[in-house]
């Protein structure tokens, strides 16, 4: 029997533009995703703390103020502190092509600059989960 693919949409930070993020959740669940959107203005920690509590297979990040790099270094840093390195991670928003390759180097597994069609970030997580 097989199951969703469970989803966390993060908007950490002090950020509040979440139009994109709504879309993504949209998106999402239109393709027959179970999602979690956790609201604006979290921390990595309580993101990651509730992916753990719901069981996700993926964490995505909404981040448009220019601080991917740090939250990304945090998120994948909490994830082994919690002990769960086995879920994907990717990234959306603002993020300058130099700076992909940096984010896939720290360990995020998608990288979806704004413009980016939605079906690509769907295409990923069913591809990175084994299409449940």
């Amino acid at each position: 029997m097989s199951k969703n693919i469970r989803v966390l949409i993060g908007k950490p930070g002090l950020d509040g533009h979440d139009k994109g993020a709504k879309v993504i959740c949209h998106a999402l669940r239109e393709a027959g995703m179970e999602v979690i959107y956790s609201g604006l203005h979290c921390t990595i920690e309580q993101i990651v703390s509730s992916a753990v509590e719901e069981d996700v297979d993926a964490i995505g990040l909404s981040i448009l103020s220019g601080a991917h790099i740090l939250y990304a270094e945090k998120l994948i840093e909490a994830l082994k502190k919690a002990g769960a390195t086995d879920i994907i991670t990717f990234v959306g928003g603002v993020i300058p092509e130099r700076d992909v390759a940096k984010l896939k180097e720290l360990g995020i597994n998608g990288v979806f600059p704004g413009g980016t069609p939605l079906g690509a970030t769907v295409d990923f997580l069913k591809k990175s989960t084994g299409d449940k």
